[in-house]
Formats: structure tokens, C-alpha cells, sequence
């Protein structure tokens, strides 16, 4: 382990074999790099980010309907499915890393994107209904912390962090999302509801992992994410406004570690000093310094499913250098 910052990604991988995926990140993510649990969207639904969560929410019923993810009295033949997905992600995550020590991510719809992108019964968003909504917070948090005691058991030396995914979260806050009818818009929530619910999840799984929000979405809610306590920031860096960034220092000086989606998932970045110099010159002039720059961890902007299999290694390759330069660099910023 060398002292540059950390590198990883988002989670989401091309292509449907998961045996073969999950052995690229083994083979790809050593030294610095964090491995993750990855997602094959390509296999079909319940493979993706939301039907994955969605399937195991603990006591809640879900199906595939022609407009999504809806809660049901029981789960359905997609739910069965992206059970048995995971199961089989789980089991070659136990092969690949039997024997592994070392730090592990996993990657979970967030509550207030799969309350805005699962329904009730009757059609509308779960994210309508505040009963339901609290509902469906709480059956995530057991559905994770069980799906975490199993990640644990099977590989028992890993240091388990949870990646909530938020993409929906700056529509949820804005009142962005229209109604089933497509008529009309959600109400927005209250941004101090959307505190207390994030504060009271990572207080349930505080225990099980190290946890961090991502949103690859404009207009991510930086002084919101502020006041959830125990939560890291993972972002697309080319979405962080000139005045965001104020706030993002304030978070990293209160001990928060930022996960920084800087190198394009298009693959159009291929010097690594490209991404580091870009990252050091912002680093500069909000004021943070290198043993800062020595905790952020590396990412691609966004999730790599809409790649080929060989731009993926490319842009590992390019993830892994782009690190150890911005270790180097961290070294001139601490003596500036």
C-alpha cells in the first residue's frame, strides 16, 4: 500500500458474467485500490440498481410492472429473479475473495431514489405516501443489514463500505419527478425530512459498515449532506459548481472522506495527469491540503455498464496512475 490516494468505482460493469467481472475487479483493484461488489444491468430487471434493492426489502412485497418496480402483497417472478442474482453475485464473491483482507465496498439504491422510483399499489410514487416512505426506509435498513451480515460471513477480513446510490435526490428535493399521471409533479421534500431520514439510516447500519452517498446528478444538496453525520460524499466532479466546492472543503476539513468522480466514463480522458492536475488546481483554491488530497478516493464520474469490456480496463488503468500522481502531488501541496 503505497501513500497516494485510493482509487475504485461506482459499481455498475458491462457485460453478464459475473464470475469473469468479479475477477476483473479482484485483478484490477490491489495496492490502493477498494474492490466492489459489482452490478451486471445487462443481465435484465432485477439486475439493475433499483430492482436489486427493491427485492430485498425485508417484509415488503415487490413486482415488475409495465411502469416499474411496484410494492405488491407478495414478491413476483422479477423479484424472485434479482434474488437469485444476488445469490449468485454473493457466491462468486466467496470464491474470488476467499482469503481477502482489506476494505470492500458494496452498492445500494439509496431510500429516497427508491421511494421515488418504486410505486404503491395503487400507481403513484412511493415517495407521495410519508407513511410508506418511512416504511420503506426501515425495510431497506433490515434488507442491507442482513445483506451485509452475508457479505461478512463470506468474506469475514473485509472492512465492508456501503455506497448508497441517490441519483434521484436533487429531483426529490426540487419537485422534479411528475406524477403517475405525468400531469403533475411530486411535492418536494422538506429538506429537513430528507435529513432526518438519511440520519436515522446510517445510524441503523453505522455498526455494519462505513457508508457514503453517491450522486451523479446535477445539483447534488452538498450543505445537506453536511448535517447527516457518518456519511461520505461520492460525486461526478464535473457536476460540483465553482461555489459547490466551498462546501465539499468544509466537509473533508470535518473528517468526511470525498469520493471524487473525476475521470469520464466515456473513456475521453486517457492521461492520468489530465484527471490529477485538474483535481490539485481545485484542491488549491478552496484551501484544502495534501494530507486532505491523501484520503479522497479516485472514481470514475459514473457507472461503466454502457461500456465495452476492454474501455473498462483502460480506464481502470488510467484510475490506478491518475491515483499515484495525485499522491505525488499531495506531497508538493503539503510543502506549498
Amino acid at each position: 500500500m503505497t501513500n497516494s490516494p485510493a482509487f475504485s468505482a461506482i459499481g455498475s460493469m458491462p457485460g453478464t458474467d459475473v464470475r469473469e467481472t468479479v475477477r476483473v475487479v479482484r485483478d484490477l483493484f490491489d495496492g490502493n485500490g477498494i474492490p466492489f461488489l459489482p452490478e451486471l444491468p445487462a443481465r435484465g430487471p432485477g439486475a439493475d440498481m433499483i430492482g436489486r434493492s427493491a427485492a430485498r426489502l425485508a417484509g415488503l412485497g415487490v413486482d415488475l410492472q409495465p411502469s416499474g418496480w411496484r410494492l405488491t402483497d407478495a414478491n413476483g417472478l422479477d423479484a424472485r429473479r434479482a434474488q437469485a442474482f444476488l445469490r449468485e453475485d454473493l457466491d462468486e464473491l466467496a470464491e474470488a475473495f476467499d482469503g481477502y483482507e482489506g476494505p470492500l465496498k458494496v452498492q445500494w439504491s439509496g431510500p429516497w431514489t427508491l421511494a421515488a422510483s418504486v410505486s404503491l399499489p395503487r400507481g403513484e410514487r412511493v415517495l407521495t405516501d410519508r407513511g410508506a416512505t418511512r416504511d420503506l426506509r426501515e425495510s431497506l435498513s433490515e434488507g442491507v443489514r442482513s445483506a451485509l451480515a452475508t457479505v461478512r460471513r463470506l468474506v469475514p477480513g473485509a472492512q465492508l463500505i456501503l455506497q448508497w446510490d441517490e441519483p434521484s435526490l436533487p429531483a426529490v428535493l426540487a419537485g422534479a419527478l411528475p406524477t403517475a399521471s405525468g400531469y403533475g409533479r411530486v411535492r418536494p421534500v422538506d429538506q429537513s425530512v430528507v435529513v432526518d431520514g438519511l440520519s436515522a439510516l446510517v445510524a441503523s447500519i453505522e455498526d455494519a459498515a462505513a457508508q457514503v452517498l453517491h450522486c451523479c446528478a446535477p445539483g447534488v444538496p452538498v450543505p445537506l449532506l453536511r448535517r447527516v453525520h457518518g456519511l461520505d460524499l461520492a460525486v461526478d466532479t464535473s457536476l460540483v459548481k465553482p461555489r459547490q466546492w466551498d462546501g465539499v472543503a468544509e466537509l473533508v476539513e470535518s473528517g468526511r472522506r470525498l469520493w471524487a468522480g473525476a475521470v469520464p466514463a466515456d473513456g475521453s480522458v486517457t492521461r492520468p495527469e489530465q484527471i490529477s492536475d485538474s483535481l490539485v488546481r481545485t484542491w488549491r483554491s478552496v484551501g484544502l491540503t495534501g494530507a486532505d488530497l491523501r484520503t479522497t478516493v479516485l472514481t470514475p464520474a459514473c457507472g461503466l455498464a454502457g461500456s465495452s469490456p476492454e474501455a473498462v480496463r483502460a480506464l481502470f488503468k488510467v484510475l490506478a496512475q491518475a491515483a499515484e500522481r495525485l499522491g505525488e502531488e499531495s506531497e508538493s501541496l503539503s510543502g506549498s
